[in-house]
């Protein structure tokens, strides 16, 4: 079976799916980037009623950067815990909606934005940072649905959503296994270090 984690929103999620169940099993909760408790107790929960994975599967964001590395974290301990194949995807991959094409657009905060086109769950285009004028002019006349994991109020065409852990699940056979130390989130931009003074 495949249990796969995606805490890179507001809406964090586990997911089971594969054979021996019945029907794939979701479980939602409020992802609070300050407290992860809850999605611990549902991943304990979870991991008493089906048992041990065959294979982990992580979002990878973009997104909060505080729940993309507990999620990843958790996701390389458990596969070493358990022997389970470990994989990770963009979590722009698995937005919940059945649109074979989307965009997804966030905010990346320091007065920019991301945009990522998707197509039959891979990205053709993105994600890439805009500013608010670039990103109105990429936005303009699209045909297709436009979603973002928070309300945004400079763009309010696009339309809350969030990644879906089950979809991850059901995404794992598209994805190829990886080291532990390649799973890192991805980044819309270099890390901003701010280095201490030095008095005298």
């Amino acid at each position: 079976m495949t249990v796969a984690f995606e805490l890179s929103s507001g809406v964090g999620s586990v997911a089971w799916c594969g054979s021996g169940l019945e029907e794939p099993f979701l479980v939602r909760f409020p992802n609070d980037r300050k407290h992860s408790g809850v999605f611990f107790q549902n991943l304990q929960a979870s991991l008493k009623r089906f048992g041990r994975p065959d294979r982990v599967v992580v979002g990878l964001g973009p997104g909060s950067y505080a729940g993309t590395r507990i999620a990843i974290a958790t996701a390389t301990g458990l596969a070493a815990a358990t022997g389970a194949r470990l994989s990770g995807t963009a979590s722009l991959r698995a937005m919940e909606t059945d649109a074979s094409e989307y965009i997804v657009i966030g905010d990346a905060r320091r007065n920019a934005f991301f945009f990522a086109r998707m197509l039959g769950r891979r990205c053709i285009d993105g994600p890439l940072l805009a500013e608010a004028p670039e990103l109105g002019e990429r936005l303009q006349g699209s045909a297709c649905p436009i979603f973002t994991s928070e309300s945004l109020t400079a763009f309010p065409v696009a339309e809350v959503r969030h990644p879906s852990a089950l979809i991850l699940a059901e995404l794992n056979e598209d994805m190829t296994e990886q080291a532990a130390q390649s799973l890192e989130p991805i980044y819309l931009r270099a890390p901003h270090i701010t280095y201490p003074k030095v008095v005298g």
